[in-house]
């Protein structure tokens, strides 16, 4: 019966996973909260149990995380860390230190020290995966004029965190523990939403999380040890504004899943 914990399953893609594990069968998914109490809204999946007071933000992230997991006597299969924060900004109105901060901590200094205790508490072993979800805004070569600048701490966090799964990737390769680092898709989502992205989401070819999700899911079942540290995009290259002027493709061209550059 395999195991999995969703690291950030109180909204968005993380809701979005809980609940599709949730519904498969012979599956137990586990789901963290930032904070102490137990989201209602949306009604939690049945079959899941949660975790709470786990704040990538802080440094007893993975300690916290591992006591909890360690009175349930768990032992994972998958662990999918999908927590983050989105601050946007610009160069005309300056950046803004504190976003970046919580931008970098929680997105690319937070994980590690969760993986780190899951693996040294034997929580994670062999045959397990780790699958990080990033953003093609991570991605250095698919930045373009054609998109702009600005977004700072958003787009060098997420860039952060692909080094962080790369270097995990090498780490615990001989362990038997395959990292993955992905773009799930631009979905619509309060996040996105309340940073202005909503007016972009038809052009974009924005999904619902659920969509996502399912995408992810079913992408991260077929991924193993063959293709650790490798940058994903598991529903294609649809949503990627500047595929085309980089690869010099049309995106009917190119792969689902695709992989994506560094």
């Amino acid at each position: 019966m395999p195991d999995i914990l969703i690291v950030g399953a109180t909204r968005g893609l993380g809701s979005s996973l809980l609940s599709y594990f949730s519904e498969q069968p012979l599956t137990r998914v586990y789901g963290t909260t930032r904070g102490s109490t137990i989201p209602t809204s949306p009604p939690s999946p049945s079959r899941a149990q949660w975790i709470s007071s786990v704040d990538l933000s802080t440094p007893q992230c993975g300690t916290t995380l591992v006591s909890k997991l360690k009175d349930l006597k768990v032992k994972l299969d998958a662990v999918i860390i999908t927590a983050g924060y989105f601050g946007t900004e610009s160069f005309d109105d300056g950046p803004d230190w504190d976003k970046e901060v919580k931008m970098y901590t929680t997105s690319s200094i937070g994980p590690i020290f969760v993986v780190h205790s899951l693996v040294k508490n034997g929580i994670l072993g062999k045959d397990s995966k780790v699958i990080l979800v990033s953003s093609e805004s991570g991605s250095i070569t698919l930045r373009h004029e054609s998109e702009g600048g600005g977004n700072y701490g958003h787009h060098a966090s997420k860039a952060a965190l692909n080094m962080v799964g790369k270097l995990l990737s090498l780490d615990l390769k001989d362990d038997g523990i395959a990292v993955g680092i992905v773009h799930p898709g631009f979905m619509r989502t309060e996040m996105t939403k309340g940073v202005g992205f909503d007016k972009f989401w038809d052009a974009g070819g924005a999904v619902t999380p659920d969509i996502a999700a399912k995408s992810l899911a079913e992408w991260t079942n077929g991924f193993n040890i063959d293709r650790t540290g490798e940058y994903w995009a598991p529903r294609g290259p649809t949503d990627i504004g500047t595929v085309e002027e980089v690869t010099g493709k049309k995106k009917g061209e190119l792969p689902t899943p695709l992989q994506l550059p560094w």
